[in-house]
């Protein structure tokens, strides 16, 4: 059986037979199985952690760039070995579907890839000054050096690529970080960190501690850190940001993500989209579909296909090629979900499909009508569940959109490059998706939200961006 232990400057922490050091035991979510332990750390690992990252950073932050390419890309290299085992990981402790885990991986090997191949043109430029009669005789330049210890806190559902999205940018721009899992993945990061550390990491460079939410606070406050990366609920990522005030800050939020289907889609295109952008990995994805708008014109063609696809959509057993839904993490993710479900049905909306549980797996939900007031109506149920709803005219669906209080992608069926336009560049969200679901992303883009879903960008340059300061150094070269 799998154990997660922790990493402290090169060091494992909280092994099996480690009776100082707590151990939490994973279930599945979807039978309830043991699938392994994980070591559990508090404040004196936390501090430990940190100590060893600032000490670290002192030698890493002055590394030459094809010692940072060659680690990634050995990080990337071991990822690519061990893909059916990580993979594993993924179907059992969280009941990510099988195709989904896979592909995780196969993306978190793109991503550490990404960073290595940056560091062949990143943050070196030269800036002209002769436009100004007084920069004549003077060179300009600009570099971008590393500002110290981030801290990155990973949710549980892309325990192994969203944590990448931090460890890679922070180790390619010359920083050092400390690696807080979720406690409902933690042995699926807890094993990244291993395997970055056999990838022959330097010790105290990456460091990982499962620790409990208040420990996590107490780090991100601690004046050692330089940076927090935060991905996570909204309730918890604002209210680090109002404690961090004076401190730099990245947050990657939650949403409720819309699909605009104009009167000229391609239906056929469309329906086999808006049913694993909703329902995939049971919606656990802060870009899944929640809402679906249909031009008027088309309402009635889409409602019937979309009510007959999520009939058809398979659910249960995430180690299954064919599942597209696999279970909820808990229990009481469950119960939210149905909750809401149930409010909407109260409030007028109509359930078409779904609605029921068996376990932790919520059937695949369609619902039609749902009030813009209640909860499915306005905040995020990361969960199997679809709304529908018709509109009349392309400027009603973008404020539709644009009356939500979350944005990060939306997507948009149409065959017209003037509605792809108006919606480029009307919508309120930080990625407009074109004749694809919104649950698309590619991890080059620059990724985050605007409004309560987030601040700052992922998207490994991006984040290295905002993971390093610009430098200037102006010469004058002659007199």
């Amino acid at each position: 059986m799998p154990h997660g232990e922790m990493l402290i400057d090169g060091h494992f922490i909280g092994g099996p037979c480690d009776q100082s050091i707590g151990k939490a035991v994973q279930r599945s979510p979807y039978d309830g199985q043991i699938v392994g332990t994980v070591a559990e750390g508090f404040r004196p690992e936390a501090d430990a952690a940190l100590d060893c990252a600032v000490r670290a950073f002192g030698t890493w932050r002055r590394s030459p760039r094809h010692e940072r390419q060659t680690l990634l890309r050995r990080i990337a290299h071991l990822v690519r070995e061990r893909s059916d085992e990580l993979a594993d990981l993924l179907v059992h402790e969280i009941g990510k579907p099988v195709t989904w885990a896979e592909g995780e991986v196969s993306r978190m090997a793109l991503t550490f890839e990404l960073a290595a191949s940056e560091l062949d043109r990143w943050g070196l430029e030269e800036l002209p000054v002769d436009f100004d009669p007084r920069g004549k005789g003077y060179r300009c330049t600009v570099e971008r050096f590393p500002i110290g210890v981030i801290l990155g806190i990973v949710p549980y559902n892309w325990p192994f690529n969203l944590a990448a999205h931090k460890i890679a940018p922070a180790l390619a721009a010359g920083n050092t970080i400390v690696l807080k899992p979720s406690t409902q993945a933690a042995l699926s990061t807890l094993t990244l960190a291993r395997l970055i550390h056999d990838a022959g990491c330097p010790p105290g460079v990456l460091n990982a501690v499962n620790c409990p939410a208040e420990v996590a606070q107490w780090m991100a406050q601690d004046q050692r850190v330089a940076m927090l990366s935060f991905t996570g609920s909204p309730a918890v990522g604002w209210k680090l940001k109002e404690l961090l005030h004076a401190k730099r800050v990245s947050l990657e939020l939650g949403g409720d993500a819309s699909a605009i289907v104009c009167e000229d889609a391609d239906l056929e295109w469309t329906l086999s989209r808006l049913v694993p952008g909703g329902y995939g990995y049971a919606g656990q994805i802060c870009i899944s579909i929640q809402h679906v708008l249909a031009h008027e014109s088309v309402y009635e063609e889409v409602r019937e296909r979309l009510i007959a696809g999520t009939q058809r959509c398979p659910a249960g057993d995430p180690a299954l090629r064919e599942t597209v839904c696999g279970p909820l993490i808990s229990p009481g993710a469950c119960e939210k979900v149905l909750e809401w479900v149930e409010e909407a049905r109260a409030a007028g909306a109509q359930v078409l499909v779904g609605g029921t549980r068996q376990g932790n797996v919520v059937a695949p939900t369609l619902v039609e009508d749902v009030p813009p007031h209640v909860r499915l109506g306005c905040e995020e149920v990361f969960g199997p569940v679809l709304t529908l709803r018709s509109f009349k005219n392309l400027d009603e669906a973008l404020e539709r959109v644009n009356d939500s209080k979350y944005g990060i992608h939306c997507g948009v069926f149409t065959r017209s490059r003037q509605n792809a336009e108006r919606a480029f560049q009307e919508l309120e969200v930080s990625g407009v998706i074109i004749n694809d679901y919104p649950t698309l992303r590619f991890d080059n883009m620059p990724y985050g939200g605007v409004k309560r879903s987030g601040f700052g960008r992922e998207g490994v340059r991006y984040a290295m961006d905002e993971m390093s300061e610009p430098k200037v150094r102006l010469t004058r070269t002659q007199d």
